[in-house]
């Protein structure tokens, strides 16, 4: 079993920059990615949740320069392609964000490792990071962490969800953490609605993010980016609310700043 690397026990207090945290971690995913929210001024992810590489690419020209994340579920990309997957690594590094692929993986070690490296999709090979259930056990974590670890990538687990009714509580939520701290130089955070850990190198991202409480027909229950902000999460994850704006590049420019000033008055001067 993985001896964790969290030998020492960093307490990250709420005025915590994130260009002070960089320090802590030891995955140069996020390194990257606090020295990229610094940079851009962005703790704002976009979730990409579109159909067609058309609409993908457009969308990520949009709204590329106001984000440190963009978030894909690229198996719903009806026309995916290999020159798709070139196309938003070549926009990743004009605009300055890393890639998410949401693939949620949720099977044994083996399976997840095909899963991530080979198929359709080679995951891998250009999604910095991505994101699984623990329900599996640990050695979900140590498959994808064979292949991923390698290639400088990482991975969130998901310890809470946003939908109405779901079981990612309690227990499991308290597994998730303990499994993230044995696994750190791999696992970088958490999907969670709150702070989870008090760890400087351990990110937190929360979906279901709007400019308004509430909720939608299927359960999905939002919340403002400065709740999300106030309860210690780090990146909020926005989707419907910019790719379905009128204007997605004025509407991911608004999400960010307020997102960003929500950082400013929770995590710096409180």
């Amino acid at each position: 079993m993985h001896v964790s690397s969290c030998t020492r026990i960093f307490k990250r207090s709420p005025n915590m920059k994130y260009e002070d945290r960089i320090s802590a971690t030891k995955n140069p995913t996020t390194k990257r990615l606090f020295e990229l929210m610094v940079e851009k001024e962005s703790n704002l992810a976009v979730a990409a949740d579109v159909t067609n590489a058309h609409e993908l690419i457009r969308l990520v020209q949009a709204v590329g320069d106001e984000i440190c994340i963009l978030k894909t579920h690229i198996d719903v990309v009806e026309d995916c392609s290999q020159d798709l997957i070139d196309t938003l690594v070549e926009l990743k590094q004009k605009h300055h964000f890393l890639l998410f692929e949401d693939r949620k993986f949720a099977d044994i070690g083996n399976t997840v490792q095909m899963q991530y490296a080979r198929g359709m999709y080679h995951i891998v090979d250009w999604a910095d990071i991505v994101n699984a259930h623990v329900v599996p056990g640990p050695g979900i974590i140590e498959g994808l962490r064979e292949i991923g670890l390698p290639k400088g990538r990482a991975a969130l687990l998901l310890a809470e969800m946003s939908s109405e009714g779901n079981l990612a509580t309690g227990e499991y939520t308290k597994t998730a953490v303990e499994w993230a701290q044995q696994y750190s130089d791999f696992v970088i955070g958490f999907i969670g609605m709150k702070k989870l850990v008090d760890h400087p190198a351990f990110v937190t991202m929360t979906p279901g993010i709007q400019l308004a409480q509430g909720g939608d027909h299927l359960k999905q229950q939002y919340q403002t980016p400065e709740q999300a902000i106030a309860a210690g999460s780090d990146v909020v994850i926005v989707g419907r609310g910019i790719y379905k704006a009128q204007d997605p590049k004025a509407a991911a420019a608004e999400y960010r700043r307020i997102s960003w000033s929500a950082y400013q008055q929770y995590a710096i001067h409180e």
